[in-house]
C-alpha cells in the first residue's frame, strides 16, 4: 500500500444510473443523396473541366458522415471529367508531419481505396497573398497547383475563441489549407485575435479564385449531420455566420447545471480540435471563451487511438491515469501547442494508476464534506451524450427535467471495474 492508496482508498464511490438526454433531433436521413442533390442543383459541374485536378480538404475530426460525403464529392466531380485528390488539412495536426497527417486520414478511413482517389500530403506550402491585417497567407502546395480546390467541413463552435466565424469553412481556409505554417501566423497574436485573423486571412483564399465550392455540414446533438450545404465563395463569406448561429443551438450539453465531478472516458484529436468539447464541459484553456456547467473536478481515463498519441486537452483537466499518460506523444501533441501559442492544454493533470483511483482522487478533491453526497456524472465523450450516468442523489432532479429521461423503476448499480482497478 502507497501514500497515495491510502488516502484515496476509502474514498466511497457513487452508485449510478443511465440517463438519457433529449435534444432537438433536425437529421438528413441520406447525406451521399443529399450532397448529390445539393451539388447538382448548383451547377457544380459547370464549374469543372476535362482533365482538371481538383484538390479536396479534409481534416483531423470525427465527422459525422464525413467519409461518406468526401466519397460522394469525389464520385460527382470524376462523373463532370475532373480528377479530384484528397489533401490533409488540418494545420498542425499529426505531428506536423506529411507521414502524421496521412495517416490521422487513413486511421479515419479516408483511403485512397475508399475514397476513390488519392492522397497527397506535404507540409510546404505557398503564399499567394497577404491579409488586411498583415499576414501572408499560405496554402497547401498541392493546392496551390491544382486547378480548383474544394473545401469540406463542419460548422460548430470554436472551444477556445468567438466570433462570426469559428470552427467551419473559413477556419479550413485559414489553418485547415495553410497547414502548419498558416497555422502559426494565425495563432501568432493568440486567441484573442482568431476572430479577425481567420477572416481576414480566409477571405483572401477565397477571394483568389482558387476555391470552386465548398460543403458544409451541421450536426445535432447526436452527432448524426443535421444539415448540409453547397456554397460558393462568396456565399461562404456571407451565409457561414448564420450557420454558426445555427450550430450553437444544435449544440450537445449536459443538463446539469453544477456538477462535483465529472468523469469522461475519453478525449481525442478525432472528437475535438482540444480533445473534448471546452463549451459542454465549461474548462477552456484561453480566457476568449465562457459559459457552461460549473464542475468541480474533471478527471479523464483515456485517449483514443484514432488520435495517435495527440493528448492536446488533458492539461485542461484535473485528474488522467496511467493508460491515458503512457498514450501521451510528445512529438503529435507538442506541435499543436507550439502553433497554437496555448501550453496549457498539454500540461500533464495528477496521473492516478487506474479509473477507480482517477474517479476517487476527483471525488476526494471537490471540496465537500459528505463524499456521499457527490454530484457525479459520466459521459463516454463529448460527442456521445445522449446517454450518461449520474449518481442516484441526481434521480429526482434529473426526473423533473424535460430534457432528462430516467426509467420508471431506475435501479442504482454499483460501478464495476477488473482485476487492476478499470471500468468494465
Amino acid at each position: 500500500m502507497s501514500a497515495i492508496d491510502d488516502l484515496l482508498d476509502p474514498i466511497p464511490l457513487p452508485r449510478v444510473v443511465k440517463v438519457k438526454q433529449r435534444f432537438d433531433r433536425p437529421k438528413v436521413e441520406d447525406p451521399g443523396a443529399e450532397l448529390t442533390r445539393l451539388m447538382r442543383e448548383k451547377g457544380i459541374a459547370k464549374l469543372v473541366g476535362k482533365g482538371m485536378s481538383i484538390a479536396v480538404t479534409v481534416g483531423s475530426r470525427g465527422i459525422s458522415n464525413q467519409p461518406l460525403l468526401v466519397r460522394t464529392l469525389i464520385r460527382e466531380l470524376k462523373a463532370a471529367g475532373a480528377e479530384p485528390f484528397i489533401i490533409p488539412a488540418m494545420g498542425s495536426h499529426g505531428g506536423a508531419t506529411a507521414a502524421g497527417q496521412k495517416a490521422m486520414l487513413e486511421g479515419m478511413g479516408f483511403t485512397e481505396e475508399a475514397m476513390g482517389a488519392p492522397i497527397r500530403a506535404t507540409m510546404d506550402t505557398v503564399v499567394i497573398g497577404t491579409s488586411s491585417t498583415g499576414i501572408p497567407v499560405n496554402i497547401d502546395r498541392y493546392a496551390a497547383e491544382a486547378d480548383g480546390i474544394v473545401i469540406i467541413n463542419r460548422i460548430k463552435p470554436h472551444v477556445a475563441f468567438r466570433g462570426p466565424y469559428e470552427s467551419g469553412l473559413m477556419k479550413m481556409c485559414t489553418i485547415g489549407l495553410g497547414k502548419q505554417k498558416g497555422a502559426d501566423m494565425c495563432h501568432e497574436l493568440g486567441f484573442g485575435k482568431m476572430g479577425v485573423n481567420i477572416p481576414s486571412i480566409g477571405k483572401v483564399v477565397l477571394e483568389s479564385g482558387r476555391i470552386l465550392f465548398a460543403v458544409g455540414s451541421l450536426e445535432n446533438a447526436y452527432h448524426e449531420t443535421a444539415r448540409i450545404v453547397v456554397l460558393s465563395p462568396s456565399e461562404v463569406i456571407s451565409e457561414e455566420p448564420l450557420l454558426q448561429e445555427e450550430a450553437k443551438q444544435l449544440s450537445p450539453k449536459i443538463h446539469f447545471d453544477t456538477l462535483d465531478v465529472l468523469i469522461i472516458d475519453e478525449i481525442g484529436k478525432d472528437i475535438s480540435g482540444t480533445g473534448f468539447d471546452t463549451n459542454m464541459v465549461g474548462r477552456y484553456h484561453t480566457p476568449y471563451c465562457s459559459g457552461g456547467p460549473e464542475i468541480g473536478k474533471v478527471a479523464v481515463l483515456d485517449v483514443t487511438d484514432v488520435s495517435h498519441g495527440n493528448a492536446n486537452g488533458l492539461g485542461i483537466l484535473d485528474f488522467t491515469t496511467r493508460r491515458a499518460y503512457e498514450k501521451f506523444d510528445f512529438e503529435n501533441t507538442y506541435p499543436n501547442a507550439l502553433t497554437s501559442t496555448v501550453p496549457m492544454s498539454v500540461k500533464i493533470p495528477m496521473v492516478l494508476k487506474n479509473d477507480r483511483q482517477a474517479i476517487q482522487a476527483a471525488i476526494k478533491t471537490c471540496n465537500i464534506l459528505d463524499k456521499k453526497a457527490v454530484r457525479f456524472a459520466r459521459i463516454k465523450n463529448t460527442v456521445a451524450v445522449s446517454e450518461i450516468e449520474i449518481s442516484e442523489n441526481l434521480i429526482d432532479e434529473a426526473k423533473a427535467n424535460l430534457y432528462l429521461e430516467v426509467g420508471s423503476d431506475p435501479q442504482p448499480v454499483e460501478m464495476r471495474f477488473d482485476e487492476k482497478g478499470n471500468l468494465l
